[in-house]
């Protein structure tokens, strides 16, 4: 039978093969999902983080509140700088919103009444409303405080673009009296509450003015470390330290700063509760190494005079008394420093720390170190009497006196020559040591530079000539005369109260140089600086020298013959000295006085000097200078004596 006959055709066509038709739809379709989950992803993950992250910014805001400055006490644990509230009269601009936006449509009515055709801007008009119900409020305050006060619209208008989330300061200084009578009639819930502040309190008001330092207004905190960056931040003004040891020590006293981040609504107002906080925390304290009672002592010492005095522990190097007058009342600059203020210091001269940076010639306190010198280069022994003063020596062409002519004191060794302070002793022995092993001596002692104690600013200015120096800032040689002047501590001589203070302190331990601190450590250790190099007996001499001083007959006999100055049963090693200061007025002179005590066993080193005022005024450091070093030293032994056991510094860094 045969095959049935082939289909010419099939109604179903089979496809077997490969497509590429079919695989490009499926990748177009795949790529078109692909575009669209990414859009879907930019758009959920990537815009929509930016969009809150832009609302963020737009609704959330951050304010940062400085922390308290930490309190500096004296050595014994009393209380020299501390914070005291300080009451204002604040207002809530952001619960007044219903108020302003009611007193703004009012205002814009009563213009339109007018007819007037040159009408306030609508932002003119909005300043008026806000000035006008913040006044209102202002008057509730003058009623009951029985004040005149008037809102500054223009400081309000900046309060309100920039700090619209800080309370509206109406009133910053009040009384008690005013802060109790405001607590007792101000409704508990009205917009206007006192608002406490710190500020800076100085117990002792003047007292160590210069060295404690005061602050002055700082913008605002350091919020790097704070969350909320890109935020709007508004900070609320701290205190910083500008001079003293509240600048110095600025780091450690400052507080932590606090936070809060908040959310506003569209107009800048606050939407409350905070979003998140960290409240202030106060800075370190810090224990000084004054006595506030040796500190008061010393200027009281000096009164109306100018000048200044250093007292300090001869072992440790701390500073006991660091006394400049005239001073100032440092409650004066909290918070602000008035104009007037300002200008009374001014024309007083009360800003210079005269202890750390008054530059003067040391006078006759400087024939220790001429001593020194002397007897270390062999010029001298202390039994020689090189000289025979007759009140008068001629020096090449030049008439040097001893004590303006008038003193005859004939032949004396050592000892008698440094407490009866004869010039022409110490012309003839500076003549003999010359004048570069003087002044390497006086090098030895540092009197030619900074101490480096813990203040800001101190001077540079101190100085101690020699030929080169002389040749190289003024173009002159050096002459004998030139070296006769700087035996006794004249000429181009340059010291500070401080620096003498810490030769004395050198002197009394044998030593070189002493390292001030203004830090109290009751555990901190002797200090020892390289010895002198004098034998014993030539030490001897300038203490017996030096005790003589202080002794009847001596250039501060005063300090032992009166009984008002004198220190019952403490042996003092004393130098009175005397020197020139140029003034517009005149030369006028400089009284000096440095000594140490017990003479056996010395504890405290003590540096005075006091300005003349009057030109042709007899200022000498014995009657001028050893007052104050006898008030000092009374009130240090009077306290050893007493036995009052220091009470401990509050805890914190010293």
């Amino acid at each position: 039978m045969a095959p049935p006959p082939e289909r010419s055709g099939s109604l179903v066509e089979s496809k077997t093969g490969f497509d590429p038709r079919i695989v490009v739809f499926h990748g177009i379709v795949a790529v078109l999902l692909l575009v669209l989950a990414c859009g879907l992803a930019y758009q959920q993950l990537i815009k929509g983080a930016l969009s809150h992250e832009q609302e963020r910014q737009q609704n959330w805001r951050r304010v940062v509140t400085p922390g308290p400055r930490g309190n500096i006490y004296d050595r014994n644990g009393r209380t020299l700088v501390e914070n005291r509230h300080r009451f204002a009269v604040v207002l809530n601009l952001d619960e007044l919103r219903p108020e302003f936006r009611n007193e703004f449509n009012r205002v814009r009515a009563n213009f339109r009444v007018t007819g007037d055709r040159d009408l306030p801007t609508s932002d003119e008009m909005e300043q008026i409303a806000h000035a006008s119900v913040v006044q209102k409020y202002l008057d509730q305050v003058n009623a009951i405080l029985g004040r005149i006060g008037k809102v500054d619209s223009n400081r309000l208008k900046n309060h309100l673009q920039r700090q619209l989330l800080l309370p509206y300061s109406l009133i910053d200084d009040l009384s008690t009296d005013e802060f109790a009578r405001l607590i007792e009639n101000l409704p508990v819930k009205s917009p206007l509450q006192v608002y406490p502040s710190d500020t800076r309190f100085y117990p002792f008001g003047a007292a160590a003015a210069h060295t404690l330092g005061y602050v002055g207004v700082n913008e605002g905190a350091d919020d790097e470390d704070f969350p909320g960056e890109g935020l709007t931040t508004m900070k609320i003004k701290g205190t910083v330290g500008r001079d003293g040891l509240e600048k110095q020590f600025d780091a450690l006293l400052q507080g932590q700063a606090g936070y809060t981040i908040l959310r506003v609504d569209p107009a800048g107002y606050k939407v409350n509760p905070p979003i998140d906080e960290r409240s202030p925390v106060q800075g370190h304290s810090l224990s000084c190494s004054l006595d506030i009672d040796l500190q008061s002592a010393a200027e009281d010492a000096i009164g109306e005079e100018t000048g200044a005095a250093v007292a300090m522990d001869v072992r440790t190097g701390e500073v006991l008394v660091m006394a400049t007058k005239p001073g100032y009342d440092l409650n004066a600059f909290s918070p602000r420093l008035s104009v007037a203020a300002a200008a009374d210091i001014e024309e007083r001269r009360a800003w210079s720390n005269i202890a750390l940076n008054g530059v003067y010639s040391p006078g006759s306190t400087f024939k220790i170190v001429v001593s020194t010198a002397a007897l270390l280069s062999g010029a001298i022994t202390p039994e020689d009497t090189p000289a025979d003063c007759e009140g008068v020596m001629m020096i090449g062409n030049h008439r040097f006196v001893c004590d303006n002519g008038l003193a005859h004191h004939g032949r004396l060794a050592l000892s008698d020559a440094i407490s009866e302070s004869c010039d022409i002793y110490f012309y003839t022995v500076g003549l003999k040591t010359s004048v570069d092993v003087i002044a390497a001596q006086a090098r030895r002692f540092h009197l030619d530079r900074p101490t480096g104690i813990e203040l800001p600013g101190e001077t540079r200015r101190m100085l101690i000539p020699d030929p080169a120096w002389k040749k190289r800032a003024r173009d002159e040689n050096w002459t004998p005369g030139d070296t006769a002047n700087m035996s006794i501590g004249q000429g181009d001589v340059q010291v500070t109260p401080l620096v003498m203070a810490c030769f004395a302190a050198s002197f009394a331990r044998g030593e070189l140089w002493t390292r001030p601190t203004l830090i109290h450590d009751p555990r901190r250790p002797p200090q020892h600086t390289e010895p002198i190099g004098l034998t014993g007996s030539q030490r001897a001499a300038i203490l017996k020298g030096m005790e003589g001083a202080t002794m009847e007959g001596g250039t501060a006999e005063v300090l032992t013959t009166l009984p008002a100055l004198r220190v019952p049963g403490v042996r003092v090693a004393g130098k009175t000295g005397t020197a020139q200061i140029k003034r517009p007025q005149g030369e006028v002179d400089e009284a000096w006085f440095i000594c140490f005590a017990p003479l056996e066993n010395p504890e405290i080193a003590i540096a005075v000097a006091i300005e003349g005022d009057k030109p042709r005024e007899t200022f000498a450091g014995g009657l001028y200078a050893v007052p104050v070093a006898s008030a000092v030293l009374r009130k240090y032994f009077e306290k050893q004596r007493a036995g009052a056991a220091p009470s401990a510094p509050p805890a914190g860094p010293s």
